[in-house]
């Protein structure tokens, strides 16, 4: 009999794309479904982005590139980064990476070990946990709680730090809840840290200008007391609707840098040229369809809260960033991923369970507004008819 590598064993998977492909396989079978379980956003790359794509094929860019990304590409996510944060970041401190997972890859590989503890966000994108068991070291969790608007406590985050600690991973605007982090949080836990020099930060802030209301992302970049140790993942991904161009990049301290490079250099060679030209095009040319994207998420935000909050037994919260809502279940006496199963069978609804984003997430459903508004009332009714239904 074949013998596997241990730490395959210990591997996880995201089940947002097990829904999706059952979700896909009932629409094959003629069910009608409405998909509010993946999370990309419905808008169609801007043309001017694909244009450049394209133009850089004809061009003759359809080769190997550097393994930290093409120059221009860094130089322009620099701009971004200085425009949107107000921090001088230095192309040579950038790497350009097919999306945003290989920087989540590659800095749990760094600090993950037997015996090493790393801490990530509970309920949070489940991949950062997969990862950690993948390196054998031991996943901590970071309670992310509704009563704390979906945001992490700077003083419980820091309480779980002990001498093992390598590791502590932060995502704001967060993903399944839509959670923003209050800078004045975010800056207590950074005073914490200082007196825990061991431990590297990653901050997925893949969702940074996603946000509702006049709030306002803040950046671990803005705090230059942690540079040396801060590793901060973002891309192209959602903010363009450029999720299948596998495009992302990330902001390394210096002494790491060589690190990644060399991973890269070993794992994924480098990144599609022409999709790099594509992510020039998307930094530096028009925002107009972002904006656009924007103010449609934010109108469906709207409906998809009001609706959630009239229907027996759920609650919701006002997702403050990101296109997901989080709402609570509990009343209805369902198991979170029992009801997502359900919907997504009975009622052709889409949905993914909590406790697929860690065991704090029981009790509760992530449902992405990224589909039409016609399509989120319609989804609305039906969960609303089958809990009138079904009971419990």
């Amino acid at each position: 009999m074949l013998q596997t590598v241990a730490a395959f064993d210990r591997i996880g998977e995201e089940n947002a794309f097990a829904v999706l492909a059952r979700a896909t396989d009932l629409a094959h079978q003629g069910r009608d479904i409405i998909n509010l379980g993946i999370g990309q956003p419905d808008f169609h790359t801007p043309e001017h982005i694909a244009e450049a794509a394209v133009k850089a094929l004809r061009d003759g860019q359809h080769g190997y590139t550097p393994a930290t990304g093409i120059l221009p590409a860094r130089e322009a996510v620099a701009r971004r980064t200085l425009a949107t944060t107000g921090v001088e970041v230095s192309p040579d401190n950038i790497m350009i990476l097919p999306g945003g997972k290989p920087t989540m890859f590659a800095a749990i590989l760094m600090f993950g070990e037997p015996g090493a503890e790393i801490l990530y966000p509970d309920p949070g994108f489940p991949i950062y946990r997969s990862m950690i068991e993948f390196t054998g070291a031991k996943p901590v969790p970071v309670p992310i709680r509704e009563e704390n608007g979906f945001a992490f406590s700077a003083e419980e985050t820091l309480s779980l730090i002990t001498p093992k600690t390598r590791l502590l991973i932060l995502n704001s605007p967060a993903n399944p809840t839509g959670g923003v982090a209050p800078s004045e949080e975010i800056a207590k836990l950074v005073k914490g840290l200082e007196a825990h020099p061991q431990v590297a930060i990653l901050s997925d802030e893949i969702y940074d200008v996603m946000t509702y209301d006049g709030e306002k992302a803040t950046s671990l970049l803005t705090f230059p007391e942690i540079r040396d140790r801060l590793i901060v993942l973002n891309g192209w991904s959602k903010t363009w609707a450029m999720t299948g161009w596998r495009l992302g990049w990330s902001i390394w301290p210096d002494r790491l840098y060589g690190l990644v490079r060399k991973l890269a250099v070993n794992c994924w060679s480098c990144v599609n040229a022409p999709a790099q030209y594509a992510g020039i095009a998307a930094i530096d040319g028009p925002q107009d369809d972002v904006e656009k994207m924007m103010r449609a998420f934010d109108s469906r935000r709207r409906l998809v809260v009001e609706g959630l909050n009239g229907l027996p037994g759920i609650s919701c919260l006002t997702p403050k960033g990101a296109f997901y809502a989080f709402p609570n279940i509990r009343k209805t006496g369902w198991k979170a991923k029992e009801l997502a199963s359900a919907l997504l069978e009975e009622a052709g609804v889409a949905l993914i369970g909590g406790p697929d984003f860690g065991v704090l997430g029981e009790g509760y459903i992530r449902l992405s507004y990224a589909n039409s508004e016609e399509n989120i009332l319609r989804a609305i009714d039906r969960v609303g008819d089958f809990l009138a239904k079904n009971p419990r």
